[in-house]
C-alpha cells in the first residue's frame, strides 16, 4: 500500500459497533479497512453523481441549442394530454 496517513474519527456508537463486528465476523481485516471501503464506496458515488450531472448539464445545452421554437403554453398541455391519454389507454389494455 502506498504510504498512508493515520487520521482521528468520530463515530456513533451504532456505527463503532456495525464496523467492529463486520471486523469480527471475518468481513474485513480491520477497522481501517472497513473505512477504506467505505470511503472507496463514497469516491465511487461522487464520481456517478458528477457522470449524472455531464449528462443532464448536456441535455439541457442541448434543448438550449435547439433551433426549434419553443412551444406555447397550450402546445405543452396538448401534448400532454396526448401523452396521458397513451397511457391510460396502454394501462388499461395491459389489464385486459
Amino acid at each position: 500500500m502506498p504510504s498512508a496517513e493515520k487520521i482521528s474519527i468520530t463515530m456513533t456508537p451504532e456505527q463503532l459497533r456495525a464496523v467492529r463486528e463486520s471486523v469480527a465476523a471475518g468481513e474485513y481485516a480491520s477497522t481501517s479497512e472497513v473505512l477504506r471501503d467505505a470511503v472507496r464506496l463514497w469516491q465511487r458515488r461522487r464520481e456517478e453523481d458528477a457522470e449524472r450531472l455531464n449528462v443532464i448539464r448536456a441535455r439541457i445545452r442541448r434543448s438550449l441549442d435547439d433551433p426549434r421554437p419553443d412551444l406555447t403554453v397550450e402546445e405543452v398541455r396538448a401534448h400532454i394530454r396526448v401523452r396521458h391519454a397513451e397511457t391510460v389507454k396502454a394501462q388499461r389494455d395491459e389489464a385486459f
